[in-house]
């Protein structure tokens, strides 16, 4: 048995895989496969409304807001965002808090003005910066709440004297969430909600149609709200396999009794990263994540040996970000607790052969 600790494309749950599986050989019995239905058949288009159906109950999505299913990643976003947010002449404020809060950012100057309101660059982005001010006359506020190399996560979102955008790609789903306070939200889906190839986004009707430029159809969030998603085919197969893990989330009890599970998954291995002498944590304790835990040994000459352990015990994707080096432990919403379990074990296995 593997266990899969991979920052993303995340794992999935067993019995969501079997259900996929099944429908790309014959998708509801028929007689045709997911991968070859058209986007504008009453199939598809049930599965799409389930999905948006499934995203408003879980988040408890106000009215005023769309739910899209988008392409392009996260990094589109990154784009689309000032794109359609930020007029000529106006200014965005910025939280730079990693790798892609930093990209965000640099997307946003093609479009206006830019304020880093804070940053943690200088200690390798192992905290998350507090004490700032959001420009009360930027046209919106940009934020990453969890920073999966870095291992780093807002804990405590601050209310936003401007619309807060976030990109949740890495926690979305995880914890509760006041989609109120939020003019945007984004998301790729591949950590927590899918496979890679669509993007959740929550976006704040009144916030749009304020900008003057002309934007381009398949950028322009409008557009894709009046085509419900489908302004050009749609990945069907990612929004499908998204429907079913997010109908698999509420089955367990929804994200509240998802988030207990992920507290307590996180509490527990970082109690034996801070007990084991021969580990340490990287992120700064307050502001660590509970979805990507960052570690590294405190002997180098210990790093390889620990992950071919990883390697024999089934243990898959724990090595660190290569820009960080290091170890980190990707515990999404359906990662076992069985895993973190055997992840334990082997930590205490290891110490206990390399005593001083």
């Amino acid at each position: 048995m593997k266990h899969n600790f991979g920052a993303g494309p995340g794992i999935l749950p067993h019995e969501v895989l079997k259900q996929a599986a099944q429908a790309v050989v014959d998708f509801n019995g028929i007689g045709l496969s997911i991968l070859e239905i058209s986007h504008r058949s009453a199939e598809f288009e049930a599965v799409l409304d389930e999905a948006v159906k499934l995203v408003k109950e879980l988040l408890e999505v106000p009215e005023g807001y769309s739910v899209l299913f988008l392409q392009g990643g996260a990094s589109q976003q990154f784009a689309m965002v000032p794109y359609n947010l930020l007029p000529e002449g106006g200014k965005a404020a910025y939280l730079e808090t990693g790798v892609w809060a930093n990209k965000a950012a640099k997307e946003a100057k093609y479009f206006g003005a830019l304020e880093i309101v804070a940053t943690s660059k200088e200690s390798n982005f192992t905290y998350i910066p507090k004490d700032y001010t959001v420009p009360a006359d930027a046209a919106y506020f940009h934020i990453t709440t969890n920073n999966t190399i870095y291992g780093t996560q807002l804990q405590d979102i601050k209310p936003s004297p401007v619309p807060m955008i976030a990109d949740m790609s890495s926690d979305i789903f995880s914890r509760k969430i006041n989609v109120a306070d939020f003019g945007l939200i984004y998301a790729g889906a591949q950590k927590n909600m899918g496979p890679a190839g669509t993007t959740l986004v929550i976006v704040k009707d009144e916030i749009l149609g304020k900008v003057d430029r002309k934007i381009p159809a398949m950028f322009n969030y409008q557009t894709q709200i009046e085509g419900g998603s489908m302004y050009n085919t749609p990945p069907v197969f990612a929004i499908y396999v998204s429907m079913l893990t997010l109908g698999w989330l509420k089955a367990k009890g929804g994200v509240a009794a998802m988030e207990k599970e992920n507290n307590d998954k996180a509490a527990m291995l970082y109690r034996e990263i801070d007990r084991n002498p021969l580990f340490k944590g990287v992120a700064a304790t307050e502001d660590r994540s509970k979805m990507n835990v960052c570690f590294v040994v405190n002997n180098a000459e210990h790093e390889k040996p620990f992950l071919k352990l990883c390697d024999e015990k089934g243990i898959v994707g724990i090595k660190g970000h290569r820009s960080v080096g290091g170890f980190r432990a990707s515990i999404y919403n359906a990662l076992p607790t069985t895993s973190i379990h055997v992840l334990i074990d082997a930590m205490q296995e290891f110490a206990e052969k390399n005593k001083a």
